[in-house]
């Protein structure tokens, strides 16, 4: 039997991770501070290989029997079909008589002894020892420390089972370091934000021998499950590419488009607040929905209520695309979800159900209330190149700050879309209007013209080129001069 024989972890995207799950018959460390999600993976490791009648043993250094079982029923588990040991080092036992003197080496000893006798007992296939740093305890000296684990490494292949072994990581400076004895390394970690859920990160540091993906990976732990959320290369899935036009079933919308938006693009539909922004995207996606495709509509700003009351007022069917399942909505709270997993929600539309249109609603929420910006954009633009690469219009709503005059756009993110289309308000005749133009489209040509742009009960409206105004989009036109309202 190879020894790359591959062993499943129990949850599915960390085995994407893996390339296909952990080395089988190896030892594998999970190392992290407390409260990373340790026990819990562990836990589900162990749980996976009871569902399939293999033999499996937990070891508790630190956790009493009843306090697994706790964790295991808070996520609706059953612990069922698996064996779990308590081996408790002496120095760590409760009401010891001062007068008996334990010397670091025999406690350590002795704790090895009590581990390899429950192995050998249960003959397991897979084996989660929980944690090491109470045998670091127990040995004070890193020497000592290392000698017992090299001899408990070559029981352990000598008993041919899967080992993983949990670390807090609370020796600093590392002086009993565990990296280098075992085969595979994952590391955990957690980062507090300044609002909202802590993120949940992991990445395999080794693993000899084996393929696996490398870089920080977001992962979740939810009541029922734990998620991991591979990060994503955009090369890796390359699908039909159709370079076809998207039209929007509003004439002079497609014309300023040359013909309109293209299949495999992304597209920034970029204004200040109220102008419209959403309102387009939705016009999209019912035009699409009604030609049978799928839509996926993911809105940071907004309720459901809230997008089907403006499509109502637009005369747009999104609510019967929505109970049909042609839109599929959904409203993501960014101070509760991680990049990972937002793009992994993505990629579900399109790999599972075919989402041919894909609207981001607003780029700004998802951006500005998440850390490191930096890696945000970096992320995003790879989850751009994904849906190119799989055939798929992306649309991104992006809010610039002002109304009239001095409207900026805070995250300069144009770079990142193929084409931009900018609507603008205006002062015109007493009255606040809208204006629409494309500043760029990478994918064929476009009118370079400006045209008035309404929401109205029959729907989105586009007018004809505001020819007889000049300076519109300084939100204050004036009137063209007679040379210039027909210069070429």
């Amino acid at each position: 039997m190879s020894d790359l024989e591959k062993i499943h972890t129990g949850i599915p995207e960390l085995d994407l991770v893996l390339r296909g799950g952990l080395p089988k018959r190896r030892i594998h460390l999970i190392e992290g501070r407390p409260g990373t999600g340790k026990t819990t993976i562990g836990l589900r490791f162990l749980i996976d290989a009871a569902e399939k009648s293999e033999r499996s043993l937990y070891i508790s250094l630190s956790e009493t029997v009843e306090e697994l079982q706790a964790t295991a029923q808070s996520h609706g588990w059953s612990l069922n079909g698996i064996a779990l040991r308590e081996v408790v080092p002496a120095e760590a036992q409760l009401e010891r008589q001062q007068s008996v003197l334990f010397p670091s080496e025999a406690e350590l000893s002795q704790t090895i002894d009590a581990i390899m006798a429950a192995i050998t007992e249960l003959q397991p296939e897979r084996v989660v020892i929980d944690s090491m740093s109470e045998l670091r305890m127990v040995a004070n000296d890193p020497m000592r420390y290392r000698r017992q684990i090299v001899a408990l490494k070559r029981f352990l292949l000598q008993q041919e089972c899967t080992t993983l072994l949990m670390d807090d990581l609370t020796d600093e400076p590392r002086q009993f370091d565990l990296q280098g004895t075992v085969h595979g390394v994952i590391t955990l970690d957690q980062r507090e934000r300044e609002f909202g859920a802590a993120r949940r990160r992991l990445r395999v540091v080794k693993m000899r021998g084996a393929e696996f993906q490398s870089g920080w990976h977001d992962f979740a732990i939810t009541s029922r499950e734990v998620y991991v959320f591979p990060s994503l290369i955009a090369e890796e899935h390359q699908g039909e590419r159709r370079r076809e036009a998207v039209t929007s079933d509003v004439a002079e919308l497609d014309a300023i488009l040359g013909g309109g938006l293209v299949r495999g693009t992304s597209a920034m539909i970029l204004g200040p607040t109220g102008v419209g922004k959403s309102s387009l995207a939705l016009q999209y996606a019912n035009v699409a929905a009604e030609r049978g495709e799928q839509v996926a509509y993911f809105a940071f700003d907004e309720t459901k209520d809230t997008l089907l009351d403006r499509a109502s007022g637009l005369s747009m069917r999104a609510s019967e695309a929505i109970d049909a399942g042609k839109v599929y909505w959904e409203r993501i709270n960014p101070t509760r979800i991680t990049p990972g997993e937002f793009i992994w929600k993505v990629r579900r539309q399109v790999e599972d159900h075919g989402a041919a249109v894909v609207v981001i609603d607003s780029l700004n929420s998802y951006i500005e209330t998440m850390q490191e910006e930096a890696s945000l954009m970096l992320q995003m633009h790879e989850l751009l190149s994904y849906l190119a690469n799989q055939g798929v219009l992306s649309l991104l709503i992006v809010s610039q700050s002002g109304l009239l005059q001095d409207v900026r756009d805070t995250l300069d993110v144009g770079f990142i879309s193929d084409t931009v289309i900018l609507l603008r308000y205006f002062e015109a005749e007493g009255a606040m209007r809208k204006a629409i133009s494309v500043i760029k489209k990478r994918p064929g040509h476009h009118e370079t013209t400006i045209r008035e742009f309404s929401l109205t009960s029959r729907g989105v409206q586009v007018g004809a080129p505001l020819e007889d105004l000049q300076g519109v989009l300084t939100g204050v036109p004036r009137v063209a001069a007679e040379g210039a309202r027909h210069a070429p």
